[in-house]
């Protein structure tokens, strides 16, 4: 995969703003796929850490959405891969997702309280714009399965929603 694509995702997490149309690479549907089912996985996973640590109630819904939402998002996703006859292609972009999802996680576990909380939900406004971006820009437009395509506009409309709510919890916050 394209390096400049490769490093477009590493910064999802990484720097606010960053976008995977910068990168001007066109992946194909099981690439697609896999980027799409790891960045869902990897929110889950950041959720579950989420609810391990925070004790702001407002902060637990917002990580149990985050855990119910994506969750169902793939499972959607994994149905149709199987349906389509079709395997997500595990690809550099997804890998460095992977990576900078777990340096992130590592960062978030050394803090506590409300120093957690405010990064936590900072990160999932900056995490959820990037991605959000990246679907509109780059995925949903690179999809060629129609039913593929559908999908990701459906989890587009339901992280669009996810951006919201992080940025009135995180409004909340300060």
């Amino acid at each position: 995969m394209n390096v400049k694509l490769i490093a477009a995702i590493t910064a999802i997490c990484l720097l606010p703003g960053a976008a995977f149309a910068q990168a001007g690479a066109k992946p194909t549907d099981p690439q697609i796929a896999h980027i799409a089912y790891t960045a869902g996985q990897l929110d889950i996973e950041a959720a579950k850490q989420a609810l391990a640590i925070t004790k702001n109630k407002d902060v637990k819904a917002f990580a149990d959405d985050m855990v119910r939402d994506h969750a169902a998002v793939n499972k959607q996703a994994l149905d149709l891969v199987k349906k389509l006859g079709v395997t997500p292609q595990d690809n550099d972009t997804s890998k460095a997702l992977t990576k900078a999802a777990a340096d992130k996680r590592a960062e978030l576990a050394k803090l506590s309280g409300a120093a957690f909380d405010k990064a936590y939900v900072a990160n999932e406004v900056t995490y959820h714009k990037t991605v959000n971006g990246a679907l509109e820009t780059l995925l949903i437009p690179s999809a060629s399965n129609g039913e593929l395509k559908s999908l990701l506009q459906t989890g587009l409309k339901i992280f669009q929603g996810h951006e919201q709510h992080a940025e009135h919890v995180a409004s909340e916050l300060k």
